[in-house]
């Protein structure tokens, strides 16, 4: 079942959101070499508290901490520890979905950490660009394939791969709804996007091969080559005549 949410519902979407957008740009204070990602769970989670907002991964089908923690070859789910302390040079993506309200607010960004090389300057901008582009098409009438189409051709046009094992999804008063989004595909396939629809749009961006693997500890995913991946996310919702993005 797809859900679809009201104009009101869009006002307790966009506080949510809000509250998550707000906890990566105080990620952004503080981020650089020599500090744990146990440490960034541990501060992001004290931000939400203080928004009255609540970190929907934490306990999530058994997740054990607050956020996702994805370091240069984890394409996504990597897992904050006190054993794992960033380096110059690393890009490192942060995923924070808060619950405010009964709604979820779903976003991340990749970090860069310090100078890093020209290879990860460009893959990180190319994940952000591939994200812009899919959502800038958004409108009722067009279909998922559409969206898949457009942020798969711009990637590969910069010489990266979109992740095909992982997609974004519905959202709104559960972590994870109907439908699933793919971030490649073909025009015209899928089904149609319609006004009322809240998802997720979420480019896992590739420097090798598309392909992954799990680790494990049943949670970490890393590119099957061990290339570097980048990835953006935001929340959007779907209005008469465009589209509404709630996690700037």
């Amino acid at each position: 079942m797809i859900h679809s949410y009201t104009e009101n519902d869009f006002k307790f979407f966009n506080m949510s959101g809000f509250v998550a957008a707000r906890a990566l740009d105080y990620v952004e204070s503080f981020i650089k070499p020599g500090i744990t990602t146990d440490y960034i769970e541990n501060e992001v989670y004290n931000f939400l508290k203080k928004k009255n907002a609540y970190p929907a991964p934490l306990f999530y089908r058994g997740f054990p901490k607050s956020l996702c923690t994805s370091i240069n070859e984890v394409v996504c789910h990597g897992i904050p520890s006190k054993k794992i302390v960033l380096s110059e040079g690393d890009i490192v993506n942060i995923d924070i979905t808060s619950v405010l309200n009964g709604y979820h607010g779903d976003v991340s960004r990749t970090f860069c950490i310090g100078k890093v090389s020209d290879v990860s300057t460009k893959l990180v901008k190319t994940a952000y660009e591939s994200l812009m582009e899919g959502i800038k098409i958004l409108k009722p009438g067009i279909t998922l394939g559409d969206l898949g189409f457009t942020i798969q051709s711009y990637a590969e046009t910069k010489g990266f791969s979109v992740v095909r094992d992982f997609c974004g999804h519905g959202v709104g008063k559960s972590f994870h709804e109907e439908p699933n989004i793919l971030h490649y595909g073909k025009k015209g396939d899928g089904i149609e996007i319609l006004e009322g629809m809240v998802f997720t749009v979420e480019p896992m961006i590739n420097e090798g091969s598309y392909e992954t693997k799990v680790l494990k500890d049943g949670w970490t995913a890393v590119t099957k080559d061990k290339s570097l991946s980048a990835q953006f996310e935001h929340t959007v919702g779907i209005t008469s005549n465009g589209f509404k993005i709630f996690t700037l």
